[in-house]
């Protein structure tokens, strides 16, 4: 994986990129949907390719449990699989874990949970989550991580910086002994201490990873702190190298991110409040299933150009919806991924041009 910065924006950290993969070119800022379990759920991959889609995230976690190992590897692989053959971004599964709470244990052995699905137990180590995601296929490999809490002490943070630093060290190690095919990032943590988060970016510039995320955020902080957390550590990561933050998804949320210097981002927000019903607009979120929607023949946001947005309205949509009728799932979504897609395009541009800070401000003012 290649990566270079081609402009850096004068009046802030903001800039945009290019990473290149054997499968294709990564423009950024770039937004990942989210393809849990080998699918965005309800679009498919020529939808995707049509929005400009260049890259999508699936769970190891997930696709270790079904359909696993050996029905993905009988298939050709992960990109052969599920018919998509640009970019694939595999996580770790460790915030899965993390969120199984008394289902699961961890020691520096690994991740011995409690599966949700039928209960059976499984443990997750290191060594071969960085094995599996590689005979996935996956274009950019996340290692096994440590994702602390909000709230949680600085003794407990602690602990799961220097867990996630041993775990780096043996992920780095059994990648070392495999054919290069995939790139190998590294995640920061340290939960909300920032000397906690220098610390655990330190033990990770030993290992000179392809890529740094900032992990475990979003996790129930405020806005503020999470702010605080990657204006701070942001910039402090590599230049040379892509910069990722893990699991944020709302429009403000990025374009902050942005300008504090942070080129990739992934969450499920977009599809998840499509199929509740609620879609993403030039003027903020609209609520589509509201009653106010019942008689109103504008599309979904009068300024995008989505396929949704040039054939339906919102009385349609909005009935759609409330019926449970798929195709309004399927609209909602179409239209949250294209938003994100284009917000980013913008953002690209922005700071090519040199004007990113008053793009955000512009963009704001009309989105709240």
């Amino acid at each position: 994986m290649g990566f270079e910065v081609t402009k850096k924006s004068s009046q802030s950290e903001a800039r945009a990129g290019r990473i290149t993969t054997s499968r294709g070119v990564i423009e950024t800022p770039v937004f990942m949907p989210v393809g849990t379990q080998a699918t965005v759920k309800s679009a498919s991959p020529e939808e995707l390719a049509g929005m400009g889609v260049e890259i999508i995230l699936s769970n190891t976690y997930h696709l270790f449990l079904r359909p696993g190992r050996e029905i993905i590897s009988l298939c050709g692989g992960l990109h052969s699989f599920m018919h998509w053959d640009r970019p694939i971004l595999t996580d770790s599964g460790g915030y899965q874990i993390f969120s199984l709470g008394r289902l699961r244990k961890v020691t520096d052995e690994g991740a011995k949970f409690q599966s949700h699905i039928d209960g059976a137990y499984h443990l997750l180590t290191p060594e071969y989550v960085v094995e599996f995601q590689w005979e996935l296929g996956s274009d950019i490999i996340m290692p096994l991580d440590e994702c602390a809490p909000y709230p949680c002490t600085y003794d407990h943070a602690r602990q799961a910086v220097e867990r996630t630093s041993l775990w780096a060290k043996r992920s780095k190690e059994t990648y070392s002994h495999l054919l290069e095919t995939s790139s190998l990032f590294g995640i920061v943590q340290g939960s909300v201490y920032p000397e906690l988060r220098q610390r655990s970016l330190e033990d990770l510039l030993e290992l000179d990873f392809s890529g740094y995320a900032l992990g475990g955020l979003s996790v129930g902080e405020p806005k503020s702190l999470l702010y605080e957390v990657v204006g701070y550590i942001a910039p402090l990561l590599p230049v040379e190298k892509p910069r990722y933050l893990m699991g944020v998804g709302p429009p403000e949320d990025l374009l902050t991110a942005i300008e504090s210097g942070v080129d990739m981002f992934d969450c499920v927000m977009p599809t998840r409040h499509a199929r509740t019903g609620s879609v993403f607009t030039s003027q903020g979120i609209v609520v589509i299933r509201n009653a106010e929607y019942a008689r109103d023949l504008s599309p979904l946001d009068p300024k995008c150009d989505c396929y949704a947005c040039r054939h339906y309205s919102r009385a349609y949509i909005r009935h759609l919806i409330n019926c449970g009728e798929i195709l309004g799932m399927r609209l909602n979504t179409l239209h949250n991924i294209y938003f994100m897609v284009n917000l980013m395009r913008q953002a690209r541009e922005a700071i090519r041009e040199d004007r990113f800070p008053e793009f955000k401000k512009g963009f704001l003012e009309q989105y709240r």
